[in-house]
């Protein structure tokens, strides 16, 4: 693949080769949905775009494992930059949707008190959201008996604003536009170390074919792999290399059909959303995640944990069928404060932070990352300038 890339690219002057070292002017780690929502901001705007991955495809992380939501932007505490770039995104994500044609649908969501003790935590969520410039109406138990009487709640929040995406479509419709405008993907290309000096950044890549690859700028968007890599950056001060933790969140699918057409979320819990029901496109309901705390990567989804997903679900669902549960997949979420940290905010360091031109790093990306992705990589492009 960079047997193809070299030619492409030197033919086209993208790209020159000084002894064994590649020379660019702008590299993105990472393909998933930040990653290549950032390249086609940049390559769209004049630059000279190559995303590094290292896997075999796009979008086999983050991006891939989680519940294809679009949020409203609702949990977040304002002025925050995640309430800022959901709010922000979402709006640009459906018009773009509409305009490239990606399968989404804005069906709603209710979040539910289950009972009476957890009503005021809803006038929160309520006046929380409302700081965000989101709004919110909270219905009685009368409302949500007459539009979902399966459910068990005491009252009940209304999102209008929340929907459900096809994050592959969204994916490919960026890269073909990153392609578009003169931007290259290659996969199988590990960013193993780097350094910066003199304006310059210098990714090892590893891979089939190790090189030097020499940047003027670079967008570290790697996802569970930022941290790590950006501890392993010479020159990059250590102020600037947080921690990070693992939270995974396991999914359990439901086979047959569920009475519901909306998404269900559970007051949050701390770590996540709660057990909550999303529905895919075609209307299969899956539930999730939960909270699980990790020290290495692992997706594995324990079959042991549908008692407890069962449990948690019948909160609000009486009428579940336990036996109807699947192990589905799992998410991990990478999180900048541990089990007994309170609410981290995405972190998104530019030069004007950490003094190296040209390098941006982006921490924290978990939820709302999918909705914010496209004012992420506006917010990332006003970095670079």
């Amino acid at each position: 693949e960079w047997g193809m890339l070299f030619r492409w690219a030197v033919e086209r002057g993208r790209v020159r080769v000084l002894k064994e070292i590649l020379e660019t002017q702008t590299v993105v780690i990472g393909a998933g949905v930040v990653g290549l929502a950032i390249a086609r901001a940049l390559a769209s705007a004049g630059h000279d775009v190559i995303v590094l991955e290292s896997a075999g495809r796009f979008g086999e992380g983050i991006s891939s494992r989680n519940s294809e939501v679009i949020h409203a932007g609702i949990y977040y505490p304002e002025g925050s930059l995640k309430a800022e770039l959901c709010v922000a995104g979402r709006q640009r994500l459906y018009e773009y949707c509409q305009t490239r044609k990606v399968d989404h649908r804005k069906c709603g969501k209710w979040v539910v008190a289950a009972d009476e003790s957890q009503n005021g935590k809803l006038k929160d969520i309520q006046a929380a959201a409302a700081l965000n410039g989101v709004e919110l109406t909270l219905h009685d138990l009368s409302r949500i008996t007459r539009e979902m009487p399966e459910i068990r709640a005491s009252s009940g929040l209304w999102s209008p604003e929340t929907g459900i995406i096809d994050s592959h479509g969204l994916m490919l419709s960026l890269l073909g536009e990153l392609e578009d405008a003169g931007g290259q993907l290659v996969l199988r290309s590990p960013v193993e170390a780097a350094e910066s000096d003199n304006h310059w950044h210098c990714l090892h890549v590893g891979g089939d074919h190790p090189l030097t690859l020499k940047a003027k700028n670079v967008i570290n968007a790697a996802g569970l792999a930022a941290v790590p890599l950006a501890k392993a950056w010479a020159g990059l001060p250590d102020d600037f290399k947080p921690e990070q933790w693992f939270a995974r969140g396991a999914y359990f699918s439901y086979s047959g059909q569920t009475p519901f057409k909306t998404l269900i979320y559970p007051v949050p819990e701390p770590g996540g959303l709660g057990v909550h029901l999303t529905l895919d496109l075609a209307g299969q309901a899956r539930f999730g995640p939960d909270v699980e705390w990790i020290e290495t990567e692992d997706y594995t989804v324990d079959p042991n944990r549908q008692e407890t997903f069962a449990r948690g679900i019948r909160q609000w669902w009486p009428g579940l069928d336990p036996a109807r549960l699947q192990p589905a997949y799992a998410g991990i979420r990478p999180k900048l404060v541990g089990p007994d940290g309170g609410f981290a905010d995405f972190r998104i360091d530019g030069p004007e932070d950490h003094g190296l031109p040209g390098l941006v790093n982006l921490f924290g990306i978990e939820s709302p990352g999918l909705t914010s992705c496209l004012a992420i990589a506006d917010f990332v492009k006003r970095k670079l300038n």
